[in-house]
């Protein structure tokens, strides 16, 4: 086999890849924290909000199998710069939009941005360039990269809204994503293609994998991920402003050193992001040597957990600090094993496009757990509803993990 057994773990496609998850998800971290001062500023209900937020996340799943495709037949750098460009324009957009229509329209080309400079083209790029050694290790590190943006997206947003109107930030950030692309030069690599991958089109491994059940499995279990991180992503700063707001106690606050409630809202996200860096790494080392199933088994059911006893519990700052901390150490921990477990079974040569489908239900989850946070809220006042079918959905894919077959398909080779 043709890959680099013996490369080190830290490639300049290690490096580069990870400077730009870094700093699409710390733009992307940071719609949360919007949903407040742009509803304020029009006087939209909650659910426009959502539904634009949604409909990036669901843009977002469509672009990723079709960034990862092209990505495969026309190069990795082509997709990552179409990527940055649309995501830039979908930004520049929105800063100038003025009705709820014109700001969901404009997500669409935030999420095909999203998907161009995300985990399907950049994973699959640092997937093949290291060696089978330190592959899970690799994406693991990647992926904490995306993690470490919501360190410093949120904050750095809440940060300039308190200097600049709302469409400022989003014109900044464009001009922050389209310069990320300056480290684009070292994603160069020289892997060549295995003769099995050489044998097999696109075409033969989408029909073996959409004729496994275990493909499926794998892509209803990434619904409940997508579902749980994007309400959270999106709905969180805003729930946690209003409710903590009605709590009397500010020496709680100051003792968390945070001054408002507000503030306490982007820092949640912030140590999530924090968490999460150590949570992802530590899965991706994990995933080296033990079942990456049962590991997912494992993070859902802890993520199961953690939400359920949240919303059981009474809010309070301290609560608020402590889900974020449970929740972040499972936060992305399930991307380098989901990401690890298709290129194991159906090798890496697709491994972007394939990982693009089962990304694309982590999507449809993150779709429909924006626009239900949203919608309900406006309809009862309270996420208590999308919290409660955010635990069940976890359960779930808790449970669909268990009979995933680990071991590769055979090849046609081999048949």
């Amino acid at each position: 086999m043709t890959t680099t057994e013996k490369a080190p773990l830290f490639t300049p496609v290690l490096v580069a890849g990870s400077l730009i998850l870094l700093v699409s998800f710390a733009i992307r971290a940071t719609f949360g924290v919007f949903q407040i001062p742009i509803a304020e500023d029009f006087g939209w209900p909650r659910s426009e909000f959502s539904m634009a937020i949604a409909i990036q996340n669901l843009a977002w799943g469509i672009g990723q199998p079709l960034f990862g495709a092209m990505a495969e037949k026309f190069g990795d750098m082509k997709a990552i710069v179409l990527g940055a460009v649309v995501y830039a324009l979908g930004l520049v957009f929105s800063a100038y939009s003025v009705t709820p229509e014109a700001h969901q329209a404009w997500e669409l080309l935030v999420g095909f941005g999203i998907a161009g400079t995300g985990f399907g083209v950049i994973l699959a790029v640092v997937g093949r360039c290291a060696s089978d050694d330190n592959r899970s290790l690799a994406l693991g590190i990647a992926t904490a990269a995306g993690s470490a943006g919501q360190i410093v997206g949120p904050p750095t947003a809440d940060l300039l809204l308190r200097h600049m109107h709302w469409s400022s930030v989003f014109l900044v950030f464009a001009v922050v994503i389209l310069a990320v692309l300056v480290v684009l030069p070292m994603m160069r690599t020289g892997r060549a293609a295995t003769r099995q991958e050489l044998e097999e089109s696109l075409g033969q491994v989408l029909v073996k994998a959409a004729k496994d059940p275990t493909y499926t499995m794998i892509f209803l279990g990434f619904f409940s991920c997508g579902f749980q991180l994007a309400f959270i992503t999106a709905h969180f700063p805003a729930y946690v402003t209003e409710v903590c707001a009605a709590i009397p106690n500010g020496s709680i606050l100051r003792g968390l050193g945070v001054q408002s409630t507000s503030a306490l809202g982007a820092a949640a996200i912030a140590l999530i992001g924090m968490t999460n860096i150590v949570g992802t790494i530590l899965a991706g080392a994990l995933g080296k040597t033990l079942s990456k199933k049962y590991l997912l088994v494992a993070i859902y059911t802890g993520r199961t957990v953690a939400s359920a006893a949240f919303i059981l519990l009474p809010m309070t700052p301290t609560t608020v600090v402590m889900f974020s901390l449970a929740m972040g150490s499972l936060w992305l921990a399930t991307v380098p094993l989901t990401s690890g477990l298709v290129a194991h079974i159906y090798g890496l040569r697709y491994m972007g496009t394939l990982y693009g489908i089962v990304f694309f239900s982590h999507q449809l989850g993150s779709f429909l757990g924006v626009w239900l946070g949203g919608t309900l809220y406006d309809r009862f006042g309270s996420y208590d509803i999308v919290w409660w079918v955010g635990v069940g959905v976890g359960a779930f894919s808790a449970i669909i993990h268990i009979p995933v077959r680990e071991s590769p398909v055979a090849s046609p080779a081999a048949a």
